[in-house]
């Protein structure tokens, strides 16, 4: 399901998507597995994941090894953009029906629009464009290896590891929960659209996704925004031709909505950066004009650890920013500040 909407624009920017999928949940819980030191930050407890992983038999784990090495979580989320699939089904017919040469193209990573014929052409078998790519890939550490994976291996054996893999990870991570984790899904892209027609496309996408600070680039008009609930606290970023992808952690309201008075995180960390008094003279300072730390420090007359530690209290929140060593207010933040507030009170 998904909700589009057009925010207006004073300059060139993109336009906001919010779109759901459990078969997005099942890939990102797969990326998740399949990171080991990733385990230990995310919100769910690492013996509900060794619950998962002792439930699954040993082909799956095979399977989730092969992505460990390898990478091919990354596969999934390329070929999962490539349509609105409906369910599990639907996309398992999908990836049947792609030839070989396109299911590779697609299963590639994009790295800008001057690279896709480059692309195409190590699709379709070329040392050359494959070596081109992985030269261009080179700042990531593990696409250059991935881009490898796609071209050479046989493609269908990678379509039926991709398959096997999601479908097991569905039926026992998914499936058991996905009336509880659809509504979450459900709850979170409705909350977000009504937000989405009271902002403008830049403060909405720090806002849904909780602090990330995305710009318009020349090439990108679309920006993608995808809940969930496996990943959390954490946002997961993707490229595509034309778009950009944030997967989001959903919000704590969504989660839980028999608790109508459980605020957002974000509204909390930002009320708490403001109940200070001298944080509250800092925003009061930096309204004027972009200050350095010792500016700071010399006007309100107090030590530079203490002001630091105030400063950095305002910047956790995303209410100041740092642009070559001086401090400036972020007004788009704050100004954000009462939407969100009256969004929480609104709430039934």
């Amino acid at each position: 399901m998904e909700f589009v909407f057009e925010t207006g624009r004073e300059r060139e920017t993109y336009q906001v998507e919010v779109r759901y999928s459990l078969l997005w949940e099942a890939a990102l819980g797969i990326a998740a597995i399949t990171n080991t030191p990733l385990i230990k930050t995310l919100e769910q407890p690492e013996s509900e994941w060794k619950r998962i992983k002792d439930s699954l038999q040993e082909e799956m784990l095979d399977h989730l090894d092969y992505a460990e090495k390898n990478n091919t979580w990354k596969a999934l989320l390329q070929l999962l953009h490539e349509e609105n699939f409906e369910n599990l089904s639907s996309f398992i017919d999908y990836i049947k029906s792609l030839s070989n040469e396109a299911f590779k193209f697609i299963c590639l990573p994009f790295l800008g629009t001057h690279l896709q014929k480059t692309r195409k052409e190590a699709a379709g078998g070329d040392e050359a464009s494959l070596l081109e790519l992985q030269k261009a890939a080179s700042w990531n550490p593990f696409f250059p290896a991935y881009i490898e994976l796609v071209c050479k291996e046989d493609p269908g054996k990678l379509k039926k590891h991709l398959l096997h893999m999601l479908t097991g990870w569905y039926e026992a991570a998914v499936k058991p929960d996905e009336e509880r984790i659809n509504r979450i899904l459900k709850r979170d892209v409705e909350s977000k659209s009504k937000m989405a027609a009271k902002m403008k496309p830049e403060p909405f996408v720090e806002w849904a996704t909780e602090g990330r600070i995305y710009p318009p680039e020349p090439s990108i008009h679309h920006v993608l925004l995808i809940p969930h609930t496996i990943y959390r606290p954490w946002n997961i970023e993707a490229d595509f031709e034309d778009t950009k992808v944030f997967f989001y952690p959903a919000s704590n309201e969504s989660i839980y909505p028999n608790d109508p008075f459980i605020p957002p995180a974000s509204l909390v960390q930002k009320h708490k950066a403001l109940g200070d008094e001298i944080r509250l003279k800092i925003i009061k300072m930096l309204s004027v004009k972009g200050r350095t730390l010792q500016e700071v420090t010399d006007e309100l007359g107090m030590g530079k650890t203490t002001i630091h530690h105030h400063l950095k209290t305002l910047k956790g929140a995303r209410l100041v920013e740092v642009k070559e060593s001086k401090y400036f207010l972020r007004q788009v933040s704050l100004q954000a500040l009462s939407e969100e507030l009256n969004q929480f009170l609104d709430r039934k």
